[in-house]
């Protein structure tokens, strides 16, 4: 770049620069450790919840219970957990699932407020290397008495400029992969409301029997009800003898 390696390229920015290349180097660690642990947890929701719903509606809990346990996903460990409590009533179940879905969401945005921060302070880095470098230039004329050439005011601004490049091409890449693994973040959020209310509805009763069921598989007619018998006063017949 420029006609240098990226040695020369760091000697001439300054010191501002080895913070900057700290800040690279953990950017690009963060990036490759959370896009390798996304990848392992992935799964397609449609297809997840779709196997999920078939086991379900055919009251094969049992067999659910496998499907889940097999997978990785943040959304297989909310279902898990929701079946762990299918005993439960519905309000417990959900507030399980709903605390599971919550410890499933701080796994996924661990270390992601790094690159943020790193997206934030490596331009403020950058241009604080440019100011030192202002700064040192103008005193370099300073001391000269004004004696100084066009060319010799020109390199020291080059110089001091390299950080603010370098400081920006730390930010941006690390932004745009903060925003990616944000927006997936927030769409697995999404997706385990979703199976967790799916879930909800297919463990809620959808009828209530009413009849009664005779031992012989019939159904037994309900007895009438029997009303009091009214009193009616009697009459009474008096004689005159």
């Amino acid at each position: 770049m420029w006609g240098l390696d990226i040695w020369e390229l760091l000697t001439r920015g300054g010191v501002v620069m080895w913070p900057l290349l700290c800040c690279s180097v953990l950017s690009v660690a963060i990036a490759i450790e959370r896009l390798c642990y996304f990848s392992i947890k992935a799964t397609r929701y449609s297809r997840f919840q779709g196997h999920l719903e078939k086991l379900m509606r055919a009251k094969d809990i049992q067999a659910a219970d496998s499907f889940v346990s097999f997978h990785r996903s943040p959304l297989a460990r909310v279902a898990k957990t929701y079946l762990s409590h299918i005993s439960q009533p519905a309000s417990l179940r959900q507030e399980a699932a709903t605390r599971e879905a919550s410890l499933q969401l701080t796994h996924l945005e661990r270390r992601l407020g790094w690159l943020s921060i790193i997206g934030t302070l490596a331009p403020m880095i950058g241009l604080l290397g440019t100011v030192i470098g202002l700064v040192d230039a103008f005193q370099q004329i300073e001391l000269a008495g004004g004696q100084v050439q066009p060319s010799d005011l020109a390199a020291g601004i080059w110089k001091a400029l390299l950080t603010t490049v370098f400081g920006l091409i730390v930010a941006l890449p690390t932004l745009a992969i903060f925003h990616v693994f944000d927006s997936r973040v927030g769409s697995l959020a999404l997706q385990m409301q979703w199976l967790v209310a799916h879930l909800n509805e297919w463990t809620s009763p959808t009828s209530h029997e009413t009849h009664i069921v005779s031992p012989a598989g019939t159904v037994a007619p309900q007895p009438a009800p029997v009303s009091a018998p009214s009193a009616q006063p009697a009459a009474l017949s008096v004689e005159e003898g």
